[in-house]
């Protein structure tokens, strides 16, 4: 099974000139009847042995952070030590210089990349927090926030050295999930000290304008490759997962809707705010809006049958509803989008997918 970071490869080595693998897309398409851009890949799997050196890749991964986190920073300290981030992100880049450089394995590149900026975020923290102090970190919110930001920016220059280095699609995501917590982290450090942080209006704010800003730049990787033949491609496609529940979380919580309560009229705005990000996912042709922003509709769905009498029933009627909807969508995906991005200007249409086979061929 080929992936299109292969084709890719192909392309770039010689082995397979543009023309044949634009003919070999085209084919694809047209077996399964729906254009190639709208099947959204992305590469995961190559075959079962990207699962069996995953697997192996975490085991070793965490027998070496477990054993390392036996080694501590002098005598007396009995917390978790930095030495178990540091092995971990030194094995997962040697790992990575065969699995990802020369393999080019999807799975384990990912696990690889998640464990060295990962790694490298705990090392910072609990370093850190260990050479200043672990008692200046008592009830000072402010303190760790701004602990946790210096992590947050020594694993994002992490996640940049990884995509210089390596080139996984995920790293440009997850390097931007660090700038956000570092923003985020700042956020806190502003807020008062009493009360919890994530149920803070402003900090709610902050994360639903980053989760706007994710998507732009997502968007941004987008329209460089709109037939979706690229690294490019793959690397818009996590920033679009990232993007989504920042976006999604706090527009339902500022409503309320994490408070345990919903009412009819509540209810009733999350499923249409619901509808209008599924417009949003089908123009983009990115369905993890849809995907995020499922369990909130789900239980406002559920309240308001609840609220109407079919207390026994609500879930499974619930599930009725949402599922057949959403198979229905995915039926006839490349319908809706003919009739969604139709109306739309002519430059934001050659930014976006095609939908047509002309227009995936022009």
């Amino acid at each position: 099974m080929y992936s299109e970071s292969d084709l890719e490869a192909a392309v770039a080595a010689g082995a397979l000139s543009p023309e044949a693998a634009r003919q070999l897309r085209d084919f694809v398409a047209r077996e399964k009847s729906l254009p190639a851009a709208d099947e959204e890949h992305f590469r995961l799997l190559t075959g079962f042995n990207d699962i069996f050196v995953g697997l192996a890749a975490v085991i070793m991964l965490v027998a070496v952070g477990w054993l390392a986190n036996t080694i501590p920073p002098h005598i007396d300290f009995d917390g978790p030590s930095p030495f178990a981030g540091l092995f971990v992100a030194g094995v997962a880049w040697s790992l990575a210089e065969f699995f990802t450089r020369k393999r080019r394995m999807a799975l384990p590149s990912i696990i690889l990349l998640l464990a060295f900026v990962g790694g490298v975020f705990e090392t910072v923290l609990v370093g850190a927090g260990i050479a200043i102090g672990a008692d200046r970190f008592d009830d000072n919110q402010t303190a760790f926030a701004m602990l946790l930001a210096g992590a947050a920016a020594v694993a994002a220059g992490a996640a940049w050295l990884h995509w210089q280095r390596f080139r996984v699609p995920i790293t440009v995501a997850a390097g931007t999930a660090a700038l956000a917590a570092l923003i985020l982290s700042l956020v806190v450090s502003a807020l008062p000290q009493d009360g919890d942080p994530g149920e803070n209006s402003l900090f709610l704010v902050a994360v639903l304008l980053l989760g706007i800003g994710v998507f732009a730049l997502a968007m941004r990787w987008d329209s460089s490759d709109p037939r979706r033949e690229t690294r490019r491609s793959d690397v818009a496609f996590w920033l679009h997962l990232l993007a989504a529940p920042m976006i999604v979380h706090p527009v339902f919580a500022l409503l309320g809707l994490t408070e345990g309560v919903v009412q009819p009229a509540e209810s009733a705005l999350v499923i249409a705010l619901y509808i209008l990000l599924g417009v949003a996912a089908v123009a983009v042709d990115r369905r993890a809006l849809l995907v995020s922003a499922l369990a909130y509709v789900l239980y406002a769905l559920n309240s308001l049958f609840q609220t109407y009498g079919a207390v026994e029933l609500s879930f499974a009627l619930t599930a009725l509803v949402i599922g057949s909807a959403l198979l229905m969508l995915s039926a006839f995906w490349a319908q809706t989008r003919r009739t969604v991005i139709g109306p739309l200007p002519e430059h934001l249409k050659v930014r976006l997918a095609p939908v047509d086979r002309q227009a995936l061929s022009a």
